[in-house]
């Protein structure tokens, strides 16, 4: 998995067997270089021969997520008969209101550098069926952390953030919430040349901007029913720049960092409350897990209910969507659809992914 926080890639080796909890037998994180990390942003943008630029670091993408294989492969799981890995790419546009996604990495080439059979292009099949190709996780949070009397909520917080609604009876939904990491780590960077706020440690220096957070509330996206998903298309620093803009007077670097962390908390939590009013608990994994500012100021704006990681579920809250990855190749592999019409708004349940055979 690599996803919109543009910070590297995550990758996982999953044992699936019947009736039993999936296993996570090793894990390794490889981090973008600065180069094409760059590359990759860059590439959010028309910018000339970008169709040509595109194909390049679809294969560059290709060499890093072989390169996570072999690492995460190591010697002791080196005989391991692996049936396929998942590999989600990385997504450059995503426009479900206009039909298509696109997600570049080279999965041919994958399949030739690490010879094993690639599942990838999970989203495509999706959007051709009517729905928003994404999130795609909730299926996977529904297979394995429902619960049969807790009405649980799963929340990730990945660039973007998105929730699973999983009442004990009745629909599971699931759907973008908004920005979580994402703009956060932009403004950061833009100020202070790092690619995240650890701990939220900046934001907890500033104050929350009450205008300005009321103008970031105020985005049409927030007031979208689902089934809907989000990226860089809705939530970047071009639409924060034009926010302050409107603003009367100049605003501290840190209270915009500490108004965009609660923009992610109120939102989620808003989400939470529209929609999932019953739930007792709420789960978090995804780098956001993480920030202890942020998860304080969840906790405020959810007051009653539990809120803990994924870990007291069982499964380390940075291997969640990468492990789903893994779930939803084993979905394909297996002749078995990987979405959810409710949470995607697909005509109905699809087997995704195009299949690179080794």
């Amino acid at each position: 998995m690599s996803g919109t926080s543009l910070d590297g890639v995550d990758a996982a080796l999953v044992e699936f067997q019947p009736d039993k909890p999936p296993r996570l037998l090793s894990s390794q994180y490889l981090p973008f270089e600065d180069g094409l990390r760059n590359r990759l942003l860059a590439l959010h943008h028309p910018q000339p021969d970008e169709i040509h630029l595109a194909a390049l670091a679809g294969n560059e993408l290709a060499d890093w997520y072989a390169r996570a294989v072999r690492t995460l492969i190591a010697d002791e799981f080196a005989g391991l008969p692996v049936r396929a890995i998942g590999c989600h790419g990385q997504t450059l546009r995503h426009r479900p209101d206009s039909g298509y996604t696109l997600q570049i990495g080279n999965a041919a080439r994958l399949a030739e550098l690490s010879g094993m059979t690639v599942v990838a292009d999970f989203r495509s099949r999706d959007i051709a069926a009517g729905g928003q190709g994404a999130p795609l996780v909730p299926a996977f949070h529904a297979r394995v952390l429902a619960h049969a009397e807790q009405h649980r909520v799963i929340a990730n917080l990945g660039g973007i953030a998105n929730i699973t609604d999983l009442p004990p009876d009745g629909l599971i939904r699931g759907w973008d919430t908004g920005p979580s990491n994402m703009l956060m780590d932009a403004w950061i960077q833009r100020h202070h040349n790092d690619r995240y706020d650890r701990n939220g440690g900046w934001a907890a220096t500033g104050k929350v901007h009450a205008d300005l957070l009321n103008l970031l509330m105020a985005h049409p996206y927030l007031a979208l029913p689902p089934p809907k998903s989000a990226g860089r298309e809705q939530f970047n620093l071009d639409w924060l720049d034009g926010q302050i803009a409107r603003l009367p007077g100049p605003v501290d670097a840190a209270d915009v960092q500490a108004t965009l962390l609660e923009f992610t908390a109120a939102s989620l939590a808003h989400a939470i409350q529209t929609e999932c009013g019953s739930a007792q608990a709420v789960y978090l994994c995804g780098g956001g897990a993480h920030n202890t500012t942020l998860r304080t100021r969840l906790a405020a704006w959810l007051p009653g209910r539990e809120l803990a990681t994924t870990s007291a579920l069982g499964i380390d809250p940075d291997w969640v969507e990468a492990m789903a990855f893994a779930w939803l190749a084993r979905q394909t592999m297996h002749l078995q659809p990987g979405n959810l019409p409710a949470v995607t708004g697909a005509a109905g349940p699809r087997i995704l992914g195009a299949v690179y055979y080794a």
